[in-house]
């Protein structure tokens, strides 16, 4: 008995091949987006660090408000010029040169911590532990003799003056942050992004 063998169709061959490994990068393709897909931030977590604006002409000359920016307390302080004077008066600083740079944008390091004199964009956690300082703008009570306010953390008593700057002595490191920020107009802030960014 012989045996017979059938010519086989090379074209239908290499078409079956093709089609069979489309549809098999198609299936895998399709079984892996959702798991890609899955690993992008949410939107909440886009929004979370995303820019905010705040308009600071409303804030009233002495009086502070507080935003949300990636989660954390910023407080933007309108400083009266008495307040911008007690700056001057401050000889018991931790670091009155501001050596440690991270802790303000190079355009905000000057004996203000701004870039208008006036309006403080701050970070409100104290540098020790992240605990929410208390604002003490016109303080009450003995709080020591070089006192003229500032922000004080009950947690540890660390103290800080009305530009963010650390007391010697205290528990706090280093200085309160100073988040970017950038004026977009006279009249509203953007905080989330430096001056070089929104030309």
């Amino acid at each position: 008995m012989t045996k017979t063998y059938k010519k086989v169709d090379q074209n239908k061959r290499k078409f079956l091949l093709t089609a069979t490994s489309l549809t098999g990068v198609a299936g895998i393709s399709a079984l892996g987006f959702p798991f890609m897909a899955s690993m992008a931030p949410s939107e909440k977590a886009k929004a979370a660090g995303a820019a905010v604006e705040l308009d600071v002409s409303k804030i009233k000359t002495g009086e502070m408000k507080t935003t949300e920016w990636r989660g954390q307390p910023v407080w933007i302080l309108n400083r009266s010029d008495e307040m911008l004077e007690t700056l001057d008066r401050q000889d018991e600083l931790a670091d009155p040169d501001l050596e440690v740079s991270s802790q303000q944008p190079k355009y905000c390091q000057n004996k203000t911590r701004s870039i208008k004199p006036n309006i403080l964009v701050m970070v409100g956690l104290c540098t020790h532990l992240g605990c929410s300082p208390s604002p003490k703008l016109t303080p009450k009570g003995d709080m020591g003799s070089k006192w003229e306010g500032g922000f004080f953390c009950p947690c540890h008593g660390s103290k800080f003056d009305l530009a963010g700057r650390v007391y010697k002595g205290s528990p706090a490191p280093t200085n309160l942050v100073i988040p970017p920020h950038t004026y977009i107009d006279e009249k509203v802030i953007l905080i989330g992004e430096d001056p070089e960014e929104n030309v």
